[in-house]
């Protein structure tokens, strides 16, 4: 009997690895939370508001097309949108050892349909979000993510601002920009954190390797021609450092930086918008892969190895959550897990695809990562915990007060992280500034905001059918049954 393998995540990770699945005989069940597939990366209109020219905004479209027809139209493939996994815990049961708990349904509607599943195999391909460093002014109206911007962009065809600043870190800039400008704002500047000198340093080392990636001068080629059209001018070694307004944002200073990133005192510039948009690094998404057991990294990326494998025998990962590398290294561990997921040896060429852009990805930290400086454009009426309204005057002060070390305890006590989006925006930020406060390295009680056993928000009424219908059935096998009837010579 062909293997059932679960693939959580349709974006480029999760597509590959299911086709590649799907070639190896076995039996694939794609689950995504979105309504169409093709993840972040691939974010689209619907079908009745898509046009002609949408493949205008997209890299590799021909591609996702391919991946999109391949799992829709093949028999073995069970395809899940709308449909979130909230959990996941050990069960004996189960083929991998572990039962998965899908909810299907609107996220804001009542009755959702709830599921257990138990496959042979697993694929974490879960991606990563934006994260933001917090400036004051940061939880106006009118400031958003990269991501958020970009999802407008392709998804809504929607304009965030007509006078819009790209601020942050990253080639993710860059698309970013060309995206908000393709919807007919004009985008002031793109302010890239680190300086030039440190980005051709991190780009520029051991250049022969690059050849193995020249697909990606193509596409840096492509936003340099966008950016002439639209004259976006980008501006390196400079951030936002404050958004300023009543009702929404109305301007923001922009700085420049040093090496470490903390501001140059009088280089200060403030300029009128009424959006901007900002990103500086990317946090992978680790609730289901901390929940199934898999080992994480000091750098918080899922350990896996070869064969994408994580250190749980039958769960493997792919994409973002293994380190972030853009979608040809998602596309290639795709491939490789879905074909080891499947028992099957992985394709050569995406193993050297994965060697090759492995290598590409690593070049992007050592060019525009966080440096450590940032914190010095906070103030103490700076929000950290935007749902939470916690301030960073308030989050020191109270790990100071109560000389707390534990993430668990400091967290309780300031309501840091606790809000609704459970840390996934702050997360990170809280746990670099209470470390600072407290002078240690990490937390005694080695916890971390990724850890989430509820992954996904449900309702009360949702959960608790789960249990009258376990009831339901109990009581069913309690019952006397009358005995079947026969005919004939009783035996």
């Amino acid at each position: 009997m062909s293997r059932g393998i679960l693939v959580i995540g349709a974006g480029p990770a999760g597509l590959a690895a299911t086709e590649a699945a799907l070639d190896a005989g076995a039996r694939v069940t794609l689950v995504d939370g979105a309504d169409l597939t093709g993840g972040q990366y691939w974010r689209h209109p619907p079908a009745e508001r898509g046009d002609a020219r949408e493949a205008r905004g997209h890299h590799g479209w021909t591609r996702y097309l391919a991946l999109h027809e391949r799992v829709e139209g093949d028999p073995r493939c069970d395809v899940r949108l709308g449909a979130q996994v909230w959990a996941i815990e050990p069960d004996p049961v189960s083929p991998c050892g572990l039962a998965v708990h899908l909810a299907t349904g609107r996220v804001d509607a009542v009755g959702a349909r709830m599921e257990r599943l138990r496959p042979d195999a697993l694929v974490l391909a879960t991606g990563a979000h934006d994260r933001t460093l917090p400036f004051p002014g940061w939880q106006l109206p009118g400031v958003f993510t990269g991501g958020a911007a970009q999802a407008l962009a392709k998804g809504e065809r929607v304009r965030v601002g007509d006078r819009v600043v790209i601020a942050g870190a990253g080639p993710f800039l860059l698309p970013v920009a060309v995206s908000v400008a393709g919807t007919g704002a004009r985008v002031l500047a793109v302010a890239e954190a680190s300086a030039v000198g440190r980005i051709a340093r991190g780009w520029s080392a051991r250049p022969w390797r690059l050849l193995r990636t020249a697909s990606k001068a193509g596409e840096l080629l492509g936003y340099v021609g966008a950016f002439l059209r639209h004259r976006i001018p980008y501006r390196t070694g400079t951030v936002v450092i404050a958004a300023h307004g009543t009702d929404r944002v109305e301007a923001v200073t922009l700085a420049r930086l040093d090496a470490d990133w903390r501001p140059r005192p009088g280089t200060e510039r403030r300029i009128a918008v009424d959006a901007v948009c900002v990103t500086h690094d990317f946090t992978p998404r680790l609730e289901l892969a901390i929940a199934a057991g898999c080992t994480v990294d000091t750098r918080r990326f899922v350990v896996v190895d070869d064969r994408q494998e994580t250190t749980v025998p039958g769960v493997y990962a792919a994409g973002e959550i293994t380190g972030i590398g853009g979608v040809d290294l998602a596309l290639a561990e795709g491939a490789i897990a879905g074909a080891a997921a499947a028992g099957a040896e992985p394709d050569r060429a995406a193993v050297r695809r994965r060697a090759a852009f492995t290598g590409f990805a690593a070049r992007i930290p050592a060019a525009h990562g966080i440096r450590p400086g940032w914190r010095d454009w906070l103030d103490d009426d700076t929000l950290v915990c935007r749902c939470e309204e916690v301030g960073v005057g308030r989050l020191r002060a109270t790990a100071a007060e109560t000389d707390g070390a534990g993430l668990r305890s400091l967290k309780l006590t300031t309501r840091a992280g606790l809000g609704a989006c459970q840390g996934r925006v702050c997360g990170r930020t809280v746990e670099e500034l209470l470390l600072d406060a407290s002078g240690a390295d990490r937390f005694p009680d080695l916890a971390g905001t990724d850890r989430r056993p509820i992954a996904v928000p449900q309702r009360l009424g949702d959960l608790a059918a789960i249990v009258r219908e376990a009831d339901d059935r109990e009581q069913a096998d309690l019952e006397p049954h009358d005995p079947p009837e026969t005919s004939g010579k009783d035996t």
